[in-house]
C-alpha cells in the first residue's frame, strides 16, 4: 500500500477514534461511513506534488541529451564530452493548467537546465569550471522559462514571464527531419573555440562566435534566440496557421506567423519573424528570419532551408544568413526511422555588429562556411535519438589574414523522459 494512502487511513482513523468516544456508540456514525472515508482518502492523496491538486494538473517532462566531440583547429586536436549547448542542455520541466470555465484554462510552465560541460563554452583550454563567454555557457542549474498564462480556444493564448518570445527559434522549429538537434544553423558546438592564425599557428583572439553579427542569444544563426521576461501572445490555428507577438525589457518586440499542413503526400511547415531590440552601444538592431521544410511522406526525402538578415543603424551593418540541409528519413528498422542528411551554411557581414570577449564591436566584413553531413538512429521504445555527424567550418575576415578551418565528428544521443 502506497504510503500516502497509509497516512490518510492512519489520519482518517484517528479521527473516527476520536469521534466514536465521545458519542453512545459507534452504530451512530451511520452506513454511509466507508464511503465517506474513501473521499476523504481521495481528497488527501490529491494534493501531493505526484499529479497536482484537484485544481490544476503537473506534468514534469524533459531530456538528457550528453555527446562525444572530436575537433581539430589546424594545429590542436582532442577530445570532449559534455552536453548540447545552452537551451538544448539536459533539463526538466514543470508544466500544468486548470480549467477556469468551458473554453477558458490558465496555467504555468516552470523550465529548468542542468548544464554539464556546456558546448557553448567550451574552449582548447579547457578547464572543468571556467569557462569562455558567453556567459550563457556556465555550467550548473539556469532557469530557462518561468510563466503564466491564460489560454482562450477561441480567442488564443497570453504569457507573461521568462519564455520564448514570438520570434525565438522561429525558423528552426520547423524542421521535421529528426536531425533538428545535431544539426542546425546556430554555432552550439563550436562558439568559444579561438579561430587560429595559419601564418602564426597561435590564437588570432576571435572565436568563432564573434563571427556573424549576431545580438539577442543566437550565434551565427537564430539571432534573438534566448528566451527573455515578455508578454507574448498566440492566436488560435486556422487552417494550419497561426501569428504570435510578443514585447520585453529594454524595447524588445516581435512578431512571426507560421503555417503546417499536408498536401498531396507532401508535409509542409513555413515560419518567419521580424524582431527589433537595443544594444548595449545605443544602437538599434533588426532581424528578419524564414524557415521552410518540406518532406515526401511515401519516399522520405526531405528538404529543409532558412535565412536571416541582421542589420543595424550604426554604420549601416548588415548580416545575411542561409542554411540548407537535405536528405532522407526513412523507417529500415524496428528501431525506428534512420535520418541521412547533409548540409550547408554561409554567412557574410558587412559593416556588422560583432561579439567579443569584452561586449561588441565593429568588422568591416567577414564570410563564414560550413558544410556537413551525419545520420541520425531514432529508438522509439525509449523516446531516444542517436546521431553520429561530421562537420567543417571556415572563417575570413578579408583582412590579408589566413585561417584555419575548424572541423569536428561528434557522437551523441537524447532521450525523453
Amino acid at each position: 500500500m502506497r504510503k500516502s494512502t497509509m497516512g490518510a487511513l492512519v489520519a482518517a482513523g484517528l479521527l473516527i477514534g476520536g469521534f466514536s468516544a465521545g458519542s453512545a456508540s459507534a452504530a451512530d456514525l451511520g452506513g454511509n461511513c466507508c464511503a465517506d472515508l474513501e473521499e476523504r482518502i481521495a481528497e488527501l492523496e490529491a494534493t501531493t506534488a505526484r499529479k497536482g491538486n484537484r485544481k490544476v494538473s503537473l506534468t514534469v517532462s524533459g531530456w538528457v541529451g550528453q555527446q562525444v566531440m572530436w575537433w581539430d583547429d589546424g594545429v590542436e586536436s582532442n577530445v570532449y564530452v559534455g552536453d548540447l549547448g545552452a537551451t538544448l542542455s539536459s533539463h526538466f520541466k514543470f508544466t500544468g493548467q486548470a480549467t477556469i470555465a468551458p473554453g477558458w484554462t490558465a496555467g504555468y510552465v516552470l523550465h529548468v537546465e542542468v548544464r554539464n560541460n556546456n558546448s557553448l563554452g567550451i574552449t582548447q583550454d579547457y578547464s572543468q569550471n571556467g569557462k569562455a563567454p558567453p556567459t550563457a555557457a556556465a555550467d550548473g542549474v539556469a532557469l530557462l522559462q518561468s510563466f503564466w498564462f491564460i489560454k482562450s480556444e477561441t480567442l488564443g493564448k497570453v504569457g507573461v514571464g521568462l519564455q520564448s518570445q514570438a520570434s525565438d527559434n522561429t525558423a528552426i522549429l520547423v524542421d521535421g527531419s529528426g536531425s533538428l538537434v545535431p544539426a542546425n544553423w546556430v554555432a552550439f558546438d563550436y562558439a568559444s573555440f579561438y579561430i587560429i592564425d595559419k601564418s602564426t599557428g597561435l590564437s588570432s583572439g576571435r572565436q568563432w562566435f564573434g563571427v556573424g553579427g549576431c545580438v539577442g542569444g543566437g550565434v551565427i544563426g537564430d539571432c534573438n534566440g534566448g528566451t527573455q521576461n515578455v508578454v507574448r501572445y498566440d492566436s488560435p490555428t486556422f487552417g494550419g496557421f497561426s501569428v504570435s507577438a510578443s514585447w520585453g525589457q529594454d524595447d524588445m518586440w516581435d512578431v512571426a506567423a507560421r503555417y503546417a499542413g499536408e498536401h498531396a503526400g507532401f508535409k509542409v511547415a513555413v515560419a518567419a519573424a521580424y524582431n527589433e531590440n537595443s544594444t548595449n552601444i545605443s544602437d538599434t538592431f533588426e532581424y528578419f528570419q524564414v524557415g521552410a521544410y518540406i518532406q515526401h511522406v511515401p519516399t522520405g526525402l526531405f528538404a529543409y532551408g532558412a535565412y536571416g538578415n541582421a542589420q543595424y543603424d550604426i554604420q549601416s551593418g548588415d548580416a545575411d544568413t542561409y542554411y540548407a540541409k537535405g536528405g532522407l528519413r526513412e523507417r529500415w528498422t524496428h528501431l525506428g526511422h534512420t535520418v541521412l542528411y547533409g548540409e550547408y551554411e554561409k554567412n557574410k557581414a558587412t559593416g556588422a555588429l560583432v561579439q567579443n570577449g569584452t561586449g561588441l564591436d565593429f568588422a568591416s566584413s567577414s564570410d563564414f562556411d560550413l558544410w556537413g553531413v551525419g545520420v541520425v538512429q531514432e529508438i522509439d521504445a525509449a523516446a531516444m535519438s542517436m546521431w553520429l555527424s561530421y562537420r567543417q567550418v571556415s572563417y575570413d575576415d578579408n583582412s590579408g589574414l589566413d585561417y584555419e578551418d575548424f572541423q569536428y565528428v561528434k557522437f551523441g544521443a537524447l532521450i525523453n523522459f
